[in-house]
């Protein structure tokens, strides 16, 4: 078998693996074009900055990659007084974002790269409806060069033998290489709660005074907690030493005042070697007045 029937052997299985994922044809057309050795210019979303701190770690940018999810996200009746996660919307919200997010993996893949880098998870609500959504994953497609982050790593790829996420800055990332760790991927939880309604009478009995309201209290530490311990779950299934960057957000989306999404989300990393050196900081000076 000839080197070119081998290589085509390679396009024509990965195509047929991004059309598993749902990619689209248009975006398996730009990512031929993309392909080490294509002649193909790359893209990427990272700042000037950004993108000089990755090659000066050792990683060459080969071209953005996306992921899209357009889902529905159906409804849950919760009881107006009790406080409780809404376990289908809480699935929904998550596994939206793993589609998005695995169709970005399923493009870098395609290229053959390491990792992706400056990756952004967001959320756009459409006007095709109030419960319509789309779930968006950006992010630079990256290759590791001979002698990457002081040499010495074989492979940069997770132990799912998947490209590595990284949503940490270019300015974080080269910080994070040159400190000896790596990237293993982006970990996440997410719990839709419900947060029951304030009695009546307790709304008149605390009027005119400073009062913690105990059930709104637990309700909001509950939610998060379920948010963090989902997304800790996931990084002890990279084997990851722990997870840097981590954000909490929060989003009511369009369920109202009493419902609401608690979100977390991290960079799992790993060590490279056992001893780290850190960059001490320098001293700028501006010459502005």
């Amino acid at each position: 078998m000839t080197e070119q029937s081998i290589e085509q052997q390679s396009i024509e299985s990965s195509a047929r693996d991004l059309a598993a994922q749902g990619v689209p044809e248009d975006a398996m057309k730009r990512l031929a074009q993309l392909r080490p050795g294509k002649g193909s210019i790359f893209t990427s979303d990272l700042t000037v900055n950004e993108f000089l701190l990755v090659r000066e770690v050792g990683f060459r940018p080969l071209g953005l990659v996306l992921g899209s999810s357009i889902y529905h996200v159906g409804i849950q009746i919760g009881r107006w007084s009790k406080n409780q996660e809404m376990t289908t919307l809480s699935q929904a919200m998550y596994h939206a974002r793993e589609l998005a997010m695995s169709r970005m993996e399923a493009e870098a893949d395609a290229l053959h790269a390491d990792g992706i880098v400056g990756v952004r998870l967001d959320v756009e609500m459409k006007e095709f409806g109030a419960d319509i959504a789309e779930f968006i994953a950006v992010g630079t497609a990256v290759k590791a060069e001979p002698g990457a982050g002081g040499g010495g790593v074989d492979n940069w790829r997770n132990n799912k033998n998947q490209p590595f996420t990284s949503d940490l800055s270019g300015q974080d990332f080269w910080t994070l290489i040159r400190a000896g760790y790596a990237p293993l991927g982006m970990v996440m939880g997410s719990c839709v709660y419900h947060v029951a309604h304030q009695k009546f009478g307790s709304k008149i009995g605390n009027i005119g005074k400073n009062v913690e309201i105990e059930q709104f209290t637990q309700a909001l530490y509950d939610a998060r907690e379920l948010a963090m311990t989902r997304m800790q779950a996931e990084a002890e299934e990279l084997h990851a030493e722990g997870i840097v960057g981590v954000q909490l957000r929060q989003h009511s989306h369009t369920w109202g005042s009493h419902t609401t999404e608690f979100f977390a989300i991290g960079t799992a990393v790993r060590p490279l070697r056992p001893d780290h050196i850190i960059e001490r900081p320098t001293m700028v000076l501006t010459l502005d007045a």
